[in-house]
């Protein structure tokens, strides 16, 4: 089982308007469950059970976020989502800001970014998926330290429209 294939299921979750969904396969478990709000809440292992994706190009990266998860961070922050668009992790996995130890960050705080340009890099499953901006304008904040776990939904960065 592959991101695509995980993306797929939330999707179909979504479409068909289930209430909840579990599956197993090839030893990987997966629960998905609706929240009295509509929001979708996606129970995946722990980072450190890692499961090789077979036939999973190395380079394989997400242009758009799935369905974001509630988080008593995102509760908290609700305000400021009004005013700055919201980048949030659509897998869970290890949050990196550069390619490789050592490398300039992707993307720095006050950096004006463009849609499409990457902002980090998220490793999950011993992929490396590089996450995308989907908004032009400058980061006014990174919610997440270099080499930190972040899970599915979390925030990663705001960012204040392009006027």
């Amino acid at each position: 089982m592959n991101l695509d294939d995980v993306k797929q299921i939330l999707e179909l979750v979504k479409e068909h308007e289930l209430s909840e969904f579990e599956m197993e396969h090839e030893g990987l478990k997966i629960r998905v469950r609706k929240e009295a709000r509509g929001r979708l809440l996606a129970d995946l292992p722990p980072v450190q059970h890692h499961i090789p994706a077979a036939g999973a190009p190395v380079g394989a990266h997400l242009s758009a976020p799935v369905a974001a998860a509630t988080s008593p961070a995102a509760v908290a922050a609700s305000d400021e989502s009004a005013e700055f668009a919201i980048v949030k992790s659509p897998i869970v996995g290890t949050f990196y800001r550069c390619p490789e130890p050592g490398a300039p960050a992707f993307a720095e705080l006050g950096a004006r970014v463009k849609k499409g340009q990457v902002l980090c890099i998220i490793e999950a499953m011993k992929l490396m998926n590089e996450i995308e901006s989907e908004y032009d304008g400058e980061i006014v904040k990174i919610y997440v330290e270099n080499g930190q776990p972040v899970q599915y939904g979390e925030r990663l960065f705001a960012i204040r429209s392009a006027s």
